[in-house]
């Protein structure tokens, strides 16, 4: 019971304190003359303030002030009051304050001891800080805040509009399919198993977000996070869902690929980024990973392999589209997604269109190209030492690339070294030797 009757803060101390002093007058019937009498003897006594080192003594007209306030409006009145101009910094002329908050203004990463010093310096505030005339940086810090003008770190300064930080308002897509969020989460899996080995691992979780209805179109677990991860996702994600009509995306280097650019304003999508330092305008898809990390502290315990734990990404997802969203009004995920009916006409071919890669390589003289770090062989001879046009369609990551030349793709295979060891070689203005590589024999001295 002690804890829990004890005085809110300072100022109830201070009524409580007050009262116990004039209480016992606020009960009293007084004739002419004797309260004052009555207020005379209580001033010669001394009373020790909450928290306070020593006693002291209250006046006439103190006493009498307490005495009538309660007594009119109950011991509640004797509750100190705050000042009128708390946070405005009674040290600190009009002109200073002014001063000083333009200078935040103008200096959002400036410290206030820095701008202390430098007002200092100039003769504007005077040599000693502990001068009573000299305002202290608690006191200017409140000045800042009751303005509205906290410290911001220099990147944010940078970053910052010129009219200032702007108000935030909650909004949201029209309809499914207008606005999908894509991002990656990186989860650490205590017991991971990759081949024989159990240890402690990150995995990066990329998923793609409908803002409308919260749904989630696509979510995948891989060991890396490079373009290409998010490019099969989305991919994926473009087959069963079709192309939303924009697509708002982290702005890491993951995200600002030219393939994807390009992908992107073949298929009609608008691509946006948000504001650097600006992590608030993303707030459904980081909601969502929290949503996803409390739920596999709950149920990602155990040994886990990669597949294993694809599969539990998609055990969470008929968990999660099936619970009813606050930001829905209560409506789940997955309603309010397919009420909405897809109205685009995309289909394979515009698909591998849309995703056809071409880049400039040039082939060595043993007739190699090097595409992401794999090497592939080129049949045609005469194109050895040449540059020549790439095509990769990444709609279909296991299809070999090509060279696209005159309007015909000659294709590419892997090197095979020891095959090609064992093979004739053919004149470099030959004709092109057949697309399918025989495969190697063992039989001993063949092809020599």
């Amino acid at each position: 019971m002690k804890d829990i009757l004890r005085p809110k803060g300072g100022a109830e101390r201070t009524a409580i304190f007050r009262h116990t002093i004039i209480g016992h007058l606020v009960a009293c019937a007084f004739s002419h003359g004797e309260l004052r009498a009555a207020l005379e003897a209580l001033a010669k006594q001394c009373f020790r303030p909450p928290e306070a080192d020593c006693t002291r003594t209250y006046s006439v007209p103190t006493l009498e002030r307490w005495y009538y306030v309660c007594k009119k409006h109950g011991p509640e009145a004797l509750t100190p009051k705050p000042r009128a101009d708390k946070g405005h910094g009674r040290k600190l002329e009009p002109e200073m304050r002014e001063l000083l908050c333009d200078i935040r203004t103008e200096n959002r990463s400036a410290s206030v001891p820095l701008i202390l010093s430098t007002l200092r310096g100039e003769g504007r505030l005077p040599e000693d800080p502990k001068d009573p005339k000299a305002p202290s940086p608690q006191v200017v810090r409140k000045l800042f805040v009751e303005r509205g003008l906290p410290r911001l770190s220099v990147k944010e300064a940078e970053h910052e509009d010129a009219q200032g930080p702007r108000m935030r308002l909650r909004w949201q897509a029209d309809h499914p399919g207008a606005l999908w969020h894509g991002d990656v989460c990186h989860y650490v899996i205590d017991e991971c198993v990759v081949g024989d080995n159990v240890a402690r691992k990150s995995v990066r979780i990329h998923a793609h977000l409908d803002d409308a209805s919260r749904y989630v179109v696509g979510i995948e677990a891989r060991w890396t996070e490079l373009e290409l991860d998010m490019l099969e996702l989305f991919v994926d994600c473009l087959r069963v869902h079709g192309p939303p009509d924009a697509l708002y995306l982290d702005g890491g280097s993951t995200y600002r690929g030219e393939v994807l650019i390009t992908a992107c304003q073949r298929l009609n999508i608008l691509l946006l980024h948000p504001k650097p330092y600006d992590p608030q305008a993303r707030g459904k898809m980081e909601r969502f990973w929290r949503t996803l990390r409390e739920w596999l502290q709950v149920h990602g315990k155990g040994k886990w392999t990669l597949a294993a734990f694809n599969k539990l990404l998609r055990k969470f997802l008929d968990h999660y589209h099936g619970r009813p969203h606050a930001g829905l009004l209560g409506r789940t995920p997955a309603s309010v997604y397919h009420a909405h009916t897809r109205t685009d006409d995309l289909d394979e071919q515009k698909l591998c269109e849309a995703l056809t890669v071409r880049e400039t390589r040039r082939v060595s003289e043993d007739n190699i190209v090097h595409v992401d770090g794999v090497a592939w062989e080129l049949e045609q001879g005469f194109l050895a030492g040449k540059r020549v046009t790439i095509v990769r369609a990444l709609a279909t990551p296991g299809a070999p690339p090509a060279v696209e030349l005159e309007g015909k793709r000659l294709p590419l295979h892997p090197v095979d070294p020891l095959y090609n060891g064992k093979r004739k070689r053919p004149a470099r203005g030959a004709p092109a030797a057949p697309t399918t590589v025989p495969a190697p024999t063992t039989k001993k001295g063949a092809g020599r």
